[in-house]
């Protein structure tokens, strides 16, 4: 129990970035504000032609009451469609087979077990989808139709499940990587557990992040290019470079699935609103948002622009896959892999668990991580930026994603850091001495 209480206070105080009370006013702000934003952001995009002035126009002339009466109300079909699509991914995820991956050690010592299955549930999940299209046994214009509804209903059935979470986190929690903060606030946002589980072998985290989250990123990309060719009978090559590129970056996504399970998403931010409710709502309406804008403003690129965006887009995307393999390969083999042809730099640093013990990680100081401490930040940035691109500058809400992904990728370098000054003292130190830059090389 002490180790447990040291790790949660620990947690807890590294989230406090910054100051306690722009904490507060931040968590509170987005607990707020995020829910309403998703409605009006579709509603823009769909109903004001993607015009932030149009929508700011309507609300100002009918205040409130306008508000009000264009949120769409859940309806049974909105709720069939989430339940028919998140027991399918439930049942992918328990029952196709997979690789048996370990997670890292957590700050208590507990080493999570995962079944890497990740590739095969999104094959399975877009032949599926393209085949209930082509077979004529059900529609996909049906969910872009309903979208506005579906949204709708992801937002509360979400909020109901981290309340969940919350009561789940207090009452049974699924190992000893749990616990409280005091502040009934923050456990609901940061949430209470690190690795949730529904019985043995069902991995809430791996559900909401890659299984519901990233998986309807790229169903969602699938319906709006579909919507177009059945409303316009064709699809734009704007469009086509913009589901691509999203495809190609969820692929690689779900190929380095097991990878995914060693970063700060899932081995150290707990279960809470800002992880399970972003990866059930923020992820299918904001990240897919540069699509859902094309299907109604499809741009006429040619063949020589889309190429170029395609080809350079593709490069941000094996970029940025190569940060994380090198990374992983590195650790693979305990600092032994050849980083670009060469022996790599590394630093052995070592620090103290919760439980006392001293245990060593080794810092790649070389190859892509020799540029900046986050350069993969930088090429999976510019890949949004490819994939939104399309759509021109007629509108600047089709931006809203990539704006949103560098604000929110500054700020995890920097809870990244914080973190591992905390845990390696003046390893991390020397480790920033020789690689001195956060993000961008020779800038920031």
């Amino acid at each position: 129990m002490v180790a447990v209480k040291a790790e949660t206070e620990s947690m807890k105080k590294k989230e406090l970035v910054h100051s306690p009370i722009l904490t507060y006013f931040s968590v509170i702000t987005l607990l707020s504000t995020c829910p309403p934003f998703v409605i009006l952001l579709w509603y823009t995009m769909v109903h004001q032609d993607g015009s932030i002035l149009n929508t700011f126009n309507y609300l100002k002339e009918h205040g409130i009451e306008g508000f009000v009466n264009i949120w769409p109300k859940p309806t049974a079909v909105a709720w069939k469609i989430i339940a028919c699509y998140a027991l399918f991914e439930a049942a992918l995820q328990l029952w196709l087979p997979g690789k048996t991956v370990e997670g890292p050690v957590s700050p208590t010592g507990n080493k999570p077990v995962y079944k890497a299955n990740g590739v095969l549930a999104y094959a399975v999940t877009l032949v599926t989808y393209i085949s209930l299209w082509w077979f004529g046994i059900f529609n996909p214009t049906v969910v872009y139709d309903h979208l506005g509804e579906i949204y709708s209903a992801l937002i509360f059935g979400s909020l109901i499940f981290c309340v969940f979470l919350y009561i789940k986190g207090h009452l049974a929690p699924s190992s000893t990587d749990s616990g409280s903060s005091g502040n009934i606030i923050f456990d609901f946002y940061w949430g209470m557990e690190l690795y949730p589980r529904i019985g043995k072998n069902f991995d809430i985290k791996v559900f909401t992040n890659c299984r519901f989250g990233m998986m309807s990123w790229a169903v969602l990309a699938v319906t709006y290019c579909i919507k177009q060719y059945e409303t316009n009978g064709k699809v734009a090559d704007s469009m086509l470079v913009n589901t691509v590129l999203m495809l190609v970056y969820i692929t690689k996504f779900f190929w380095w699935e097991a990878g995914y399970w060693n970063t700060m998403d899932i081995a150290h931010d707990r279960a809470g609103f800002y992880i399970c409710w972003g990866c059930l709502v923020w992820v299918p309406s904001i990240y897919t948002s540069p699509g859902m804008y094309l299907v109604n403003h499809p741009v006429n690129l040619g063949t020589q622009l889309a190429i170029s965006i395609l080809i350079a887009g593709i490069l941000c995307i094996y970029i940025n896959y190569d940060c994380d393999r090198q990374r992983q390969e590195f650790r693979r083999t305990n600092g032994k892999s050849l980083v670009w042809g060469k022996a790599p730099g590394k630093i052995v640093a070592s620090y103290t668990t919760t439980k006392g013990e001293t245990k060593t990680s080794l810092l790649l100081t070389s190859g892509w991580w020799g540029l900046s401490r986050h350069f993969h930040y930088v090429p999976e940035i510019m890949a949004a930026f490819f994939w939104t691109v399309p759509s021109l500058f007629n509108n600047f809400l089709p931006y809203f994603y990539f704006v949103f992904l560098t604000i929110l990728l500054f700020d995890r370098a920097k809870r990244d850091d914080n973190r591992c000054r905390s845990k390696y003292g003046k390893y991390w130190k020397t480790y920033c001495t020789k690689v001195p830059y956060r993000i961008i090389p020779w800038i920031y």
